[in-house]
């Protein structure tokens, strides 16, 4: 008896595991969602504004999520690149033409950061022993110290 509860622990265990690691993609709805929050948070946009941008990025989350799944399947091309990269852009862009003045620019500034890598950026305090993390950009990798070379 106890065995099988024993096997029957280790079968729930396993399948606790397999089912963590899998990489859940979040649905376009989803995707959708949270930009419309984070963009609301920095642009106070109005409700119709919020629904225009919702749309846009529903319909940019949706055919992105249909090339990735087309590049994991092994089937993509070498065009699902720039069309991944060419609805980004068309969605900026229409989702600029719907901000007013002073939401265009901060919405300017918020696309830099994205671009930038700045907006992933979070401030963590340095435990004791670690060193702090130096963030730079891409000249900064071109011409930073040369990485040293491990002993093999």
């Amino acid at each position: 008896m106890k065995r099988i509860v024993f096997l029957f622990l280790i079968v729930i265990g396993i399948s606790g595991l397999a089912k963590a690691q899998q990489n859940k993609m979040p649905t376009p709805d989803e995707v959708a969602k949270k930009n419309v929050e984070d963009l609301d948070k920095r642009l106070k946009l109005n409700d119709t504004q919020k629904s225009v941008v919702y749309r846009f990025t529903y319909n940019q989350a949706k055919e992105q999520a249909d090339l990735i799944k087309r590049q994991q399947a092994g089937n993509s091309r070498e065009e699902d690149v720039d069309k991944f990269y060419k609805l980004q852009n068309e969605t900026s862009k229409s989702i600029r033409n719907v901000l007013k003045g002073e939401q265009q620019t901060e919405y300017d500034k918020i696309i830099e950061e994205r671009l930038s890598g700045k907006a992933a950026k979070t401030s963590k305090k340095k435990k004791k022993g670690e060193e702090e993390e130096v963030e730079g950009d891409i000249k900064g990798l071109l011409s930073g110290p040369k990485p040293e070379k491990q002993n093999q």
